[in-house]
């Protein structure tokens, strides 16, 4: 926003009559602030070399027509002298030099007939003379502060400065036309034009965006007015623009709630910042903790992995082995019992082709059995009285006697069985034998 509490003033153009000793000076550096973009020289030829031409020609008439040749000598050299003083004045009142950077105009008899570039000329007649120096390099500036422009809805604004830069390129065309002082006029006129029409464009509001904004349409307008006066303007800009007080008051309290504004949310920003950030650690530390809670998960379970392989390792291992085992046994059990089968079946193969031998041997064993029975049988005691009764003392003494008899027959027979199980083997071996046949 802009702060300055004056309008600046115009640029100011203006022409400068002066010797050649200050061209080069109001040139460059203008003259008490104004811009000198042209020097009208002072010509700085004399005519007395024509009066040293004249003793000249009147020493050298008194030589010739005097007698004596000393006169003559000293006329004549008289003559030579006041002749090269009238040649030296001719010749240094006939150097113009032109600086680097300007274009000197000439004219002959006051007519302007041509132009001269930088460096040093030679003006032999005295009807020739340079008119006009101009810069024809130098890019010069021009501020243009125009007060009182309106705006769209007709707010006149304080002031818009203007800054352009200009060259001039046709000097017989500028100083023919216009001439400086009359371009100051023409130039500030046509800038006061170009900046009203833009500021009628815009509203107050958006007044400020004027600042540094494309301006080529304005340059190009100034151009094509400036065009037939040998200027060309190189560049533009609008550098500020003064809005008036009392908006400008109410523009400086919208702009302090705006930086109050921004001031709460650059707070805010970073107060949020902060959070998001706490946050974020807490997360990334929930992250670190929730990896390592799964590296343990993993560690355990690739743990309990390896621990149920081994164990089914162990258990397939055991089972093959009891597998193999059972296997093994029943094949062993399978053989036993095909080759007890085939025993068996060979037995019976053999039984039945020997089945006379076989009742042979029945027989005998019958007979050593009988025999046996009958050796060792137990023989009978008969203690009886009368009618058939026993008696107290018969039954007295077959008590005493019984355990003797029984003993005597076990030391007389020990390999035999006793008398009953004998009988009952015996007749298990004859039912054997009959169901054999």
């Amino acid at each position: 926003m802009a702060t300055a509490s004056s309008v600046p003033e115009f640029s100011k153009i203006k022409e400068v009559v002066t010797g050649w000793a200050g061209v080069r000076r109001y040139l460059r550096g203008g003259d008490e602030g104004q811009i000198v973009p042209v020097v009208i020289p002072k010509d700085r030829r004399r005519y007395g070399w024509l009066f040293l031409l004249g003793v000249a020609v009147y020493l050298l008439g008194v030589g010739i027509f005097s007698g004596s040749g000393a006169i003559m000598l000293l006329a004549i050299l008289g003559s030579l002298f006041f002749l090269v003083l009238a040649g030296l004045w001719l010749w240094r009142g006939a150097i113009v030099e032109i600086e680097q950077g300007t274009t000197g105009v000439l004219s002959s008899y006051g007519k302007i007939t041509g132009t001269l570039s930088p460096g040093r000329h030679y003006l032999w007649w005295p009807w020739q003379k340079v008119e006009f120096v101009v810069d024809t390099a130098t890019e010069i500036p021009y501020l243009a502060p125009v007060a009182v422009c309106p705006t769209q809805e007709n707010v006149p604004l304080k002031a818009i400065e203007f800054f352009l830069k200009f060259r001039i390129t046709d000097p017989i065309a500028f100083v023919r036309t216009i001439g400086a002082s009359n371009f100051d006029l023409v130039l500030s006129s046509a800038v006061q034009d170009a900046i009203r029409q833009r500021s009628r464009q815009v509203r107050t509001e958006r007044a400020y965006d004027l600042r540094g904004g494309d301006v080529g349409d304005m340059q190009e307008y100034l151009n094509r007015q400036l065009a037939s006066y040998g200027v060309r303007i190189l560049g533009a800009n609008i550098p500020d623009v003064q809005l008036p007080d009392q908006y400008q008051q109410h523009l400086a309290t919208r702009e302090r709630v705006a930086k109050e504004l921004a001031a709460y949310e650059r707070e805010w920003e970073l107060t949020r910042k902060r959070r998001i950030d706490r946050l974020l650690m807490e997360i990334e530390r929930s992250k670190k903790e929730r990896d390592a809670r799964l590296i343990e998960v993993k560690e355990a379970r690739n743990k309990a992995r390896q621990d149920v392989a081994r164990m089914l390792e162990e258990k397939e291992t055991e089972a093959q082995r009891v597998r193999l085992d059972i296997e093994t046994s029943g094949r062993a059990t399978l053989t036993e019992a095909e080759n007890e089968a085939t025993a068996l079946r060979r037995l019976g193969q053999s039984h039945r082709d020997n089945r006379a031998m076989v009742q042979y041997e029945l027989a005998r064993r019958r007979v050593e059995v009988g025999e046996k029975l009958f050796r060792h049988a137990p023989r009978p005691l008969l203690v009886g009285g009368e009618g058939g009764e026993s008696s107290p003392l018969s039954t007295l003494l077959l008590a005493r006697m019984l355990p003797r008899l029984i003993q005597d027959g076990e030391e007389s027979a020990p390999s035999v069985a006793p008398p009953a199980d004998r009988v009952r083997d015996a007749l298990n071996f004859r039912a054997d034998g009959e169901d054999g046949e």
